[in-house]
């Protein structure tokens, strides 16, 4: 039986019309009948480096008998020119973390997925200890199996107090060996306890590697550190209008803020 950690996550390919640019993870979040694909901001948009697709694609199982069956989804990110997606901001900084609700109607009818709902979010903070052991399913480099259009696992862990923003941010630190394509990645725990199939708890949102400023790039290694922005902001971004009434959080962001279509239709050059 495969593990169900493998049938939350998909591959993400962003698009400038027929261009691909890149590839990114995401993974699947319901809250009540609503379903999410999360994944990072910057995996969205990132005007720093002049990324700035305006569809993605994601590819789905649709077979559980055999995961060779799959079936590639266009998602357009405007709409009458505004962003569809929604992403955070807290007292701290924006939040490298954004969602998109899925049509359910347009996907295949056998789709196979699993995806994360709010019960399987850490909410006692202090249960996480320093060194605990993490897991972050997802496509580093765009590697993944060809085959069966499955992830791979990454081991981690816990790099920093669990439950303090690190340096004021919304966000704790992993030790792992993480590289570009994973974005988005889901960083969870086994839970062995839990109820349901996917026995994971879902603790952050991978979003970068993180480095010293100062660091020697030819005298000193990689720190092998990396920012997991704290999984309790998809609450505030899957709640009703959250838009329009700030509320504080039960985990570790500071009064986030969800803010949807906040971004116009990139110009072309």
């Amino acid at each position: 039986m495969i593990d169900p950690l493998l049938l939350t996550t998909a591959r993400i390919a962003t698009f400038d019309g027929t261009r691909a640019l890149t590839a990114a993870t995401g993974f699947f979040f319901r809250r009540g009948d609503r379903l999410y694909l999360v994944t990072s901001r910057h995996v969205l948009i990132d005007k720093p480096s002049h990324h700035l697709p305006d569809r993605i694609e994601i590819t789905l199982h649709t077979s559980a008998t055999n995961l060779s069956q799959v079936q590639v989804q266009s998602i357009l990110l405007y709409q009458g020119g505004k962003s569809v997606w929604h992403q955070g901001r807290d007292a701290g900084s924006e939040i490298d973390v954004a969602l998109i609700e899925l049509d359910q109607q347009a996907m295949p009818p056998t789709v196979e997925l699993y995806a994360f709902t709010p019960e399987h979010l850490q909410r006692d903070l202090e249960a996480v200890e320093v060194g605990a052991p993490l897991l972050m399913a997802g496509f580093p480099l765009g590697f993944y199996d060809t085959v069966h259009y499955l992830p791979v696992v990454r081991h981690a862990a816990v790099a920093s107090a669990f439950g303090v923003r690190f340096q004021g941010q919304g966000y704790f630190l992993t030790d792992a060996r993480a590289h570009r394509g994973l974005s988005g990645a889901p960083v969870v725990m086994r839970d062995r306890m839990g109820t349901g199939p996917l026995k994971h708890r879902l603790l952050g949102v991978h979003a970068s590697r993180m480095d010293m400023g100062t660091r020697d790039r030819v005298e000193d290694e990689s720190l092998g550190l990396n920012c997991a922005w704290y999984a309790d902001i998809l609450m505030t971004l899957t709640e009703p209008r959250a838009e329009a009434i700030p509320r504080a959080s039960p985990g570790p962001s500071a009064a986030p803020v969800a803010m949807p279509g906040t971004d116009s239709l990139p110009l072309a050059d």
